[in-house]
């Protein structure tokens, strides 16, 4: 079902490329996302898997550019707008929302500083692609470096005791990485490009470094298998390594001058993405939890009709609004001024994600037994929503760094 929409300058357009978006997600998303869970790792990405196809949907919808400015062939869509949008992808899945968002990724962080070369390489082809040929991911984290590489403006991030691991050094007109991202780097085996978050002076810590943009078909490149994990087995996510890779000066578009700075915008557009995502993921817990309770009998009357079980359904339903209501301006403000105010972002994905959490929990036992065989779409639910509390920096690391700007 549809939600009440309280911004009242939402415009009938608006709405009909939401509904469109939904029916989407409804109709495409979720039931791939069931099908792509039962797999293995491996099947999920073979040449045969229903992925292809429906990133393929995705890409002739434009919901891989829903970031993009329309200058390069994006959408050019508002903050309200990619609000919208990504509330409604979440809420067909978790995962391949997030999967979305992150081939984007590259060709998004190009649109913040284009230059020549980022546009002709990658953002006009990224743009223009409706097959799925070109997939972005983002690669940051490390075996042993998470959520510490996003702490941007702490004393750690400048320890020298700390800096990564993934390093860059420029030889000629070439920069040559060496290193290796660790499995957490969603789509990273079937990524065709990363925007790869190096260390270029170790001496600076976290903050010595820059980002580069990896065609990964080149020589030195290589990824690991797949991940296999609890929730979200619908995204990708899988090591990546560098030996001797080696790649034009100018694709090393941002140093340590700016790396701070950009770091942190990631972590404030990522964080606000997650958080919208989430707000859709808790939409579909509660739903379906509404859904159940008006159709399962307990004690000889429907379960809606237990006083009890309408108090936890109410509850569920505020929450949602709660977190519909903080993501949305984390996200417009975060989107429309630089610097960005990241603590924002960070408190709605902590917001949104615990939410959504315990939303699909609280489904769960309205569910009963029911809630926790995988006959019924709320086991999905619970384990996706477990997993966002901890990517794109896990949530007790991330209140940690935040409130330090407070």
């Amino acid at each position: 079902m549809s939600y009440l929409e309280l911004n009242m300058d939402v415009t009938e357009e608006q709405t009909m490329f939401k509904d469109t978006v939904r029916k989407f997600a409804i109709e495409t998303l979720r039931p791939v996302s069931v099908k792509l869970d039962e797999m293995s790792a491996e099947e999920m990405i073979a040449p045969d898997s229903i992925l292809w196809d429906t990133l393929k949907k995705a890409y002739a919808l434009g919901l891989h550019k829903i970031l993009i400015p329309e200058d390069y062939g994006g959408l050019g869509l508002t903050p309200l707008e990619i609000s919208l949008v990504v509330e409604e992808l979440g809420y067909g899945s978790g995962g391949l929302s997030i999967a979305l968002g992150l081939s984007s990724f590259p060709a998004f962080l190009a649109s913040l500083v284009p230059s020549e070369t980022l546009i002709e390489k990658l953002l006009v082809p990224y743009c223009e692609d409706t097959e799925a040929k070109i997939i972005g991911c983002w690669a940051i984290t490390e075996p042993d470096h998470g959520s510490d590489a996003l702490a941007v403006g702490s004393a750690q991030f400048k320890d020298p005791n700390i800096a990564g691991m993934c390093r860059a050094h420029l030889e000629g007109d070439e920069w040559v990485i060496n290193g290796q991202k660790s499995a957490w780097v969603s789509l990273g085996t079937i990524a065709t490009h990363a925007m790869v978050y190096l260390t270029i002076d170790p001496s600076m810590g976290m903050a010595g470094g820059g980002i580069c943009m990896v065609p990964l078909d080149l020589p030195g490149v290589s990824k690991g298998k797949p991940l296999d994990k609890m929730g979200q087995r619908d995204l990708n996510q899988g090591e990546i390594f560098f030996d001797n890779v080696r790649v034009p000066q100018e694709y090393m578009f941002i140093d340590q001058e700016s790396y701070e700075a950009i770091t942190d915008i990631t972590l404030a557009i990522c964080n606000a993405y997650m958080a919208a995502t989430f707000t859709g993921a808790a939409r579909a817990s509660y739903e379906e939890a509404l859904k159940y309770s008006k159709e399962r009998v307990q004690g000889g009357k429907l379960l809606f009709d237990h006083q009890h079980v309408r108090h936890k359904l109410f509850s569920m339903f505020k929450t949602v609004e709660a977190c519909r209501a903080l993501s949305r301006a984390a996200l417009n403000y975060n989107l429309s001024n630089t610097p960005p105010v990241t603590r924002y972002s960070v408190a709605a994905k902590i917001f949104c994600t615990d939410a959504a959490f315990q939303v699909a929990s609280d489904a769960v036992q309205i569910f009963g037994g029911n809630g926790v065989t995988r006959e019924y779409i709320i086991e999905k639910f619970f384990r996706d929503a477990r997993a966002s509390m901890i990517e794109d920096g896990s949530n007790d690391s991330l209140a940690i760094f935040a409130s330090e700007k407070l």
